[in-house]
Order: structure tokens, then C-alpha cells, then sequence
């Protein structure tokens, strides 16, 4: 296990990370923009959002896959988590500082096979990554949205992907497939345009956001804007070390936590120490404390705190039934196929609530495949059991293109 950047044994607490890290991690103006092609999605009027703000202007950042067909009837649709973005296959280079985030499943003759669908990723609204979101400059002005940036639904995300597809030209997705907030959005697809989709693929995730997860995610802002580098939200133009890199890193500290599981950590870490001799100092630090170190200062190399904030509250104001006579009744809309699959070790998104996905489904007279898969990954099985999730994933696609 590599932590060669992070600081050795002996050092204050606070300072845990390098003395570099960038006030955001976003994409900037003049970056290298990699794989990206951005679309404005807007048409000189305002976009609207479920809360009752709007955006003036809305640019999408997405990546694709393989080639549209004459009829554009071969399109599938990625969606991704809270810290993803577009780059969902592809290797690290320009623009793109990790490789892609489903490499496993997304390529030719992979699960989402390329040479034979077209596959798109889009950043999200309120991303980092290329679309519009807090860290971009307001049209017309030279400063950004900051904390003004007003808050997004996972609706608000499901619309302007609506939009993207116009400008695209596809008309109907042969597949919509994502995990977690992904996964959310997957689910608002199936009930807001059941006339634009085949197939819905949500994988971990929830019809409604628990308690729990709300609780989870309460904390990790709560990280952020207690950093007093957070500085309401104003930080862009702060140098390398003094923008709000503690209270993101320690967001997704706790974060990572609920991502993986005890059989995990134990198996990897045990109570194993980075330097015996210092067992006893109170800050003689265990194995496990570096890795979470490794992990916090990483996102914040790639992500931005305000974005942070923005979507992990979209998630939390998930709730498939809001507004439309409950979860039962918003669930009864999908009677499009549906393929969930839920982790056995997942304690973040338990596979209670992809039962209650495929239940309902099927209590209303739709169709929905449910797979258990057996792993001690915990959430992050989504992204890393691909030997299981390919195969599903493939077949679903496959047979609602022989259903065209």
C-alpha cells in the first residue's frame, strides 16, 4: 500500500496532507478537458428547477462510447455516484487524472460492449467535472456561484439529461443503468419519461433516501462548512493549502467508512500500526488511518467542496414517491423492465431497499429482475464485483434490444 504523500509519523495532527492541495479539485478554465464534449442544454431560457430556483445557463460535460446507429436505437445511458463524473471508461491522461470509473464493464466486449451500443456518460448538473455547478463562473460575470448555486433534485439531474439526449438525437435510451445516486437517477427516469427508456438498471440504491443515509451525509457537510477555509463558500481564488481541502477530506473520510465494511478493514488493516515504535504516542497512527488519509486528500485533488455539498443534499432529498401519492404509487409508473441487484454486506444502501425496488415493481404488475450478489465489498461492490454485475448487466441490455 502506497502513502509515499502523505507526511510521516511525528507530525501535527493537522496536518495530516500535503501542503499543496488546490482550493477545488473542479475543472478550470483553460485545464486540459480530455475526453469531455460540452453541450449547452438551455436555449436562451432558464432552467427550472423542482425547488423553485433556476439557472440561467446549463452545460452538460459528457463522454461517449462507440458509434450511434442510423435509427439511434442503440444508446445506453450511464449515470454516476456522488464523487463520479463522465469519465466512466477510459484511461488516465490529459483532463482525466484517474482512470475511468466502470473500466471493467464498459468497453468492446465488455458488459456495455461498444461495439455494439453507444454509450454516454454525462457529469451531473451541480458536478465538478465540466458541467454547470458551483464551482463554474456565472454567465456574464467574472466570479462564481459558490454557495449561491442553488440546490438541485435528483429530478433536476434526470431533466437535464432529458435534454442532453435532444441534442444528441436519441430519442429513447435502450438502457438507463447506475449505482447509488446513480441509481436514484435511474429510478426518476423510469417514472418521469417511462416513453424515453427500454430498460432501467438501478443498482444500490434506494427508492427514498433513509434516515440513516441522511444522517451519514448530514455529518459529512457539516464537515465542510465547519472549516473555516470553507469561507461560506467563497474560496476559489485562495492558493494551494488554504482553500477548504479539511473539511472535504474529512467528508469523505467519513464517507469511505460507509463504502466498505469491517471484513474489509480487518482483512486489509487489522490493527496493524504504520510505525510499531510509536504504538503508544497519541498520535501513533494504524494502518487504516493512512488509508482514509490516502483517500480524503485524493478527492480532493479531483472534486470540489461546494459540489460536495450541493449533491450529496440531492440525495437526500430523494424520495421516488414525492409528490406522487407515495413510493408505491411513483413505483407502479415503471413498467418498463427493471433489473435491481443489491450487495450482501452493503450497509449504506442494504439490500432491504432494492427488495422494496423489485416488490413494488411487481406488486403494480411490472417486471423486475432482483439479484443478490454474495460480497464482503460493502457499497463499493457496485463499482468493484464487475465478474457479477457483467454478466446481468449484458443480458438485460441485450434482450431489451431483441424486444425493439
Amino acid at each position: 500500500m502506497d502513502h509515499s504523500d502523505l507526511p510521516p509519523l511525528g507530525f501535527d495532527p493537522h496536518q495530516r496532507f500535503a501542503d499543496d492541495l488546490p482550493a477545488t479539485g473542479a475543472l478550470q478554465p483553460g485545464d486540459p478537458v480530455g475526453q469531455r464534449r460540452f453541450v449547452t442544454v438551455t436555449d436562451g431560457r432558464p432552467f427550472a428547477l423542482e425547488g423553485g430556483g433556476r439557472i440561467d445557463e446549463v452545460v452538460l460535460a459528457y463522454e461517449s462510447w462507440g458509434s450511434l446507429n442510423a435509427g439511434a436505437s442503440n444508446a445506453v445511458l450511464v449515470c454516476h455516484a456522488l464523487t463520479g463524473d463522465s469519465h466512466a471508461h477510459g484511461a488516465i491522461g490529459p483532463g482525466h487524472p484517474e482512470d475511468g470509473w466502470w473500466n471493467d464493464l464498459i468497453g468492446p466486449g465488455k458488459a456495455l460492449d461498444t461495439d455494439r451500443w453507444f454509450v454516454v456518460c454525462a457529469n451531473v448538473l451541480g458536478g465538478c467535472q465540466g458541467s454547470t455547478g458551483p464551482s463554474s463562473v456565472v454567465p456574464g460575470t467574472d466570479r462564481r456561484y459558490g454557495a449561491d448555486f442553488p440546490q438541485v433534485t435528483i429530478r433536476d439531474l434526470v431533466r437535464s439529461q432529458r435534454r442532453l439526449a435532444d441534442r444528441l438525437g436519441i430519442g429513447r435510451w435502450l438502457a438507463v443503468v447506475g449505482g447509488s445516486m446513480g441509481g436514484m437517477q435511474v429510478l426518476e427516469w423510469g417514472a418521469m419519461f417511462p416513453d424515453r427508456v427500454d430498460t432501467l438498471l438501478p443498482i444500490a440504491t434506494t427508492a427514498a433516501a433513509s434516515a440513516q443515509q441522511i444522517s451519514w451525509s448530514a455529518v459529512q457537510r457539516v464537515a465542510i462548512v465547519n472549516d473555516p477555509q470553507w469561507a461560506g463558500g467563497d474560496y476559489y481564488d485562495a492558493p494551494p493549502g488554504k482553500g477548504p481541502w479539511a473539511g472535504l477530506a474529512l467528508a469523505r473520510e467519513i464517507s469511505q467508512i460507509t463504502y466498505r465494511t469491517t471484513e474489509v478493514f480487518d482483512e486489509r488493516f487489522g490493527r496493524h500500526h504504520t510505525n510499531q515504535r510509536e504504538e503508544f504516542s497519541q498520535w501513533g497512527r494504524y494502518d487504516v488511518e493512512s488509508y482514509l488519509d490516502h483517500h480524503g486528500q485524493k478527492l480532493v485533488r479531483r472534486f470540489d467542496a461546494n459540489t460536495f455539498l450541493v449533491l450529496s443534499k440531492a440525495m437526500d432529498l430523494h424520495d421516488i414517491g414525492r409528490g406522487r401519492g407515495g413510493v408505491a404509487a411513483a413505483l407502479a409508473r415503471l413498467q418498463m423492465p427493471v433489473l435491481t441487484a443489491s450487495i450482501t454486506s452493503d450497509v449504506l444502501y442494504p439490500a432491504y431497499q432494492q427488495a422494496e425496488i423489485h416488490a413494488g415493481v411487481e406488486a403494480a404488475g411490472g417486471t423486475c429482475e432482483y439479484h443478490v450478489i454474495d460480497s464482503p465489498q460493502g457499497h463499493d461492490g457496485f463499482l468493484l464485483e464487475s465478474a457479477y454485475l457483467g454478466p446481468l448487466i449484458a443480458r438485460t441490455v441485450a434482450t431489451a434490444e431483441e424486444k425493439r
